[in-house]
């Protein structure tokens, strides 16, 4: 059985197709002994390393539109339109709490020091801190202060962590880029799905009256995350706050991903469109997951067919 060091990318709710390369390299005889995660690599990474893939991937293909925007839990603050909360308490609710020195393979969570610019590598001490910190998208969750540094998403200075896993003694390096040219239209929402957003669903916390203006901008924002819906819909040369944060975001991430695959060699990459799915389409669990996994499939083939082969050589 040959053995992979995981490099998992920062993106969005495309971070789901994540799921779907590890299912996939399992099943074909690969075993993963260390990962390394920047945002939702590091979530799906986390909770791989703690044996719990298959309940997150479960829980979340069951989310509907308005599940989602029940974990959106409202901050008053002037950090974040959200305080991240929530979906942490939901998933230590599912996953367990777990210290990292404790699992069973070695893991990564990188986050961003914004007060010195630089890159932070959280592998030691709780799990679920680890991966708050990793995914406190500004303006979006709020930071985390963490031993004196204010930390937020890892994707900032690192989408792809590949240095953490260069010292493994895994077989091989295997990286999933979640910010791979465009080279496809998005993937088609489920018959399935509602496309549209129940008028009466909850949206985030019950605010205040004192609150009742910010929150009402708030419905605002979160109704917009979707484009889907017709009422959210702005003119393509007019990208709404979400759009423009995520297109930011994108760019600035796909160049730094370029300049750390180019600086680390990788044994293989599974290239994951940016065009994919929308930031915050968790929604779409199924869809992504399998995309993932058909994608792994195709653009492993190579190394699949390769370790074949050397395993029908004379003397193996």
């Amino acid at each position: 059985m040959r053995t992979v060091s995981l490099v998992l990318g920062s993106g969005g709710a495309r971070g789901l197709a994540h799921i779907g390369v590890i299912r996939w390299l399992e099943d074909h005889g690969y075993r993963i002994r260390s990962i390394a995660g920047s945002s939702m690599g590091a979530l799906i990474g986390g909770i791989h390393a703690a044996g719990k893939l298959d309940v997150y991937a479960d829980w979340v293909s069951a989310l509907e539109r308005v599940d989602v925007l029940r974990l959106l839990d409202l901050s008053l603050s002037r950090h974040s339109l959200f305080k991240g909360e929530r979906i942490i308490a939901k998933l230590r609710e599912l996953v367990g709490e777990h210290d990292i020195e404790s699992l069973p393979m070695r893991y990564t969570a990188v986050a961003t020091d914004i007060e010195r610019q630089r890159e932070v590598w959280l592998d030691r001490g709780s799990l679920f801190d680890a991966i708050r910190a990793s995914i406190a998208v500004p303006m979006v969750f709020a930071p985390v202060r963490r031993h004196g540094r204010l930390l937020v998403d890892g994707g900032l200075v690192n989408p792809m962590p590949v240095a953490p896993v260069l010292n493994s003694d895994a077989d091989l390096i295997i990286a999933v880029n979640l910010g791979a040219h465009a080279a496809r239209q998005a993937i088609p929402l489920a018959e399935a799905t509602p496309r549209r957003m129940p008028a009466a669903a909850p949206v985030v916390a019950e605010p205040s009256s004192r609150t009742a203006d910010m929150a009402e901008r708030v419905r605002g924002f979160v109704l917009s995350l979707w484009p889907g819906d017709e009422e959210a819909e702005t003119p393509e040369d007019e990208p709404d706050l979400v759009m423009l944060m995520s297109r930011s975001l994108d760019c600035m991430q796909t160049q730094i991903t370029r300049l750390r695959l180019a600086t680390h060699s990788v044994d293989a990459v599974v290239e994951i469109p940016r065009n994919l799915c929308g930031f915050f389409e968790f929604y779409r669990a199924r869809e992504l997951i399998a995309f993932g996994y058909e994608e792994a499939g195709r653009q492993l083939a190579d190394l699949a067919e390769a370790r074949g082969q050397a395993q029908r050589l004379p003397g193996r």
